[in-house]
């Protein structure tokens, strides 16, 4: 007689996957406040919106995101704690670049096979990132999906919702000719253009454990270093300065890219490359792999995480308020009308189905 087929046979195991839970209570529950209804294990998140009844018309922001092939190094690294930080900054804080808060945030994790102390691991990394972030980690999911991924492998993703008063709302119709564009330092490369510095760190040579001079460590510390979240400041900002117009958050696509999908159409933000010093890891991938500086930049953030666009008579106070959060800040040029130059790698009108405004790119990156 065969022997009988079962879900742990069949490779699930849901014994795993609450021990897994317990695991992680205690650092979900730190996320939570009052708003908060209920506890971990709920088949839906609560929280009370009734400090939404003080808005004139709230409007609810929301956004989803993983963390690409970043994945792939805390995966190799066994270093599961931080990947969490990174999924936050990359949902929250695209949901503040329009001036809201954000609320409320779920996961989901998919995996080969259940580790609890890994997947614990992950979810304290992400509770840690909503705390940074001011958010509720109001539910999650764990799903084994034996067969389809490997044992130890495992992928994350989530979401987020906020909220902005309407007439609050930060976009590409406040900007104006004249105004300002500043610079938020990132923390290094953040969450994107990993598939393209995986391929440098191999045809480099390198391993994980290559401790490099530039870097100051080994290069799985540079490449697993979380991204900064920006949340916090920007909610601070978009309440104390009355002359802030958009904010751009630098992920996939780079700096221009992005910066474009937050200006209207006929203005134009002129860009000073040489208006700050390349941080050395994107110096060492450019020179290691002979990335063409254009394709470099319209990956990588090159060490501009947020960037907000603000009227001149604020950007003193905006700069003083960001590097007083711990967030180097500088002017990186302004914006103008656009005159119409030709389309070349240091142009970039409109990105990701946005037709909107255009960027230029001047100058050389100091290194």
């Amino acid at each position: 007689m065969s022997e009988p087929i079962t879900y742990a046979g069949a490779g699930v195991d849901t014994e795993a996957g609450d021990k897994a839970v317990e695991l992680m209570k205690s650092a979900v529950a730190r996320t939570h406040g009052p708003e908060v209804l209920g506890g971990i294990g709920a088949f839906a998140g609560l929280f009370d919106a009734s400090a939404l009844k003080d808005y004139d018309r709230p409007l609810l922001a929301s956004s989803t995101d993983g963390v690409g092939t970043k994945i792939v190094i805390a995966r190799s690294l066994d270093v599961h704690d931080t990947i969490g930080q990174d999924l936050v900054a990359m949902v929250v804080d695209d949901i503040v670049v329009c001036g809201a808060k954000p609320l409320v945030m779920t996961d989901y994790i998919a995996c080969g096979r259940v580790v609890p102390e890994r997947i614990a691991d992950i979810v304290r990394g992400i509770a840690e990132g909503c705390e940074m972030a001011g958010v509720a980690l109001v539910g999650g999911e764990t799903a084994e999906h034996p067969g389809v991924m490997d044992a130890d492998d495992y992928d994350v993703a989530g979401a987020a919702i906020g909220v902005v008063e309407a007439d609050a709302l930060l976009g590409p119709d406040r900007v104006r000719a004249g105004d300002v564009v500043v610079a938020m330092a990132s923390s290094g490369l953040h969450s994107n253009g990993y598939s393209l510095v995986r391929r440098v760190v191999s045809h480099a040579g390198w391993s994980l454990d290559t401790h490099l001079d530039d870097l100051g460590r080994t290069v799985g510390e540079e490449l697993l270093e979380p991204t900064r979240i920006y949340s916090r400041l920007c909610v601070s900002l978009a309440h104390s300065t009355p002359g802030l117009r958009a904010f751009s958050h630098v992920t996939g696509g780079g700096l221009a890219a992005n910066l474009a999908r937050v200006l209207p159409g006929g203005l134009a933000a002129t860009i000073a490359r040489d208006s700050w010093t390349l941080p050395p890891v994107f110096s060492v991938v450019q020179d290691a792999g002979s990335v063409p500086v254009n394709d470099l930049e319209s990956t990588l953030n090159m060490g501009v995480g947020m960037v907000a666009v603000v009227a001149p008579e604020d950007v003193d106070a905006l700069v003083a308020t960001s590097t007083a959060a711990g967030v180097d800040a500088w002017v990186l040029g302004e914006v103008g009308d656009d005159d119409g130059r030709i389309t070349g790698p240091d142009t970039v009108r409109g990105a990701k189905g946005v037709h909107g405004g255009a960027v230029y790119l001047t100058g050389a990156y100091r290194r």
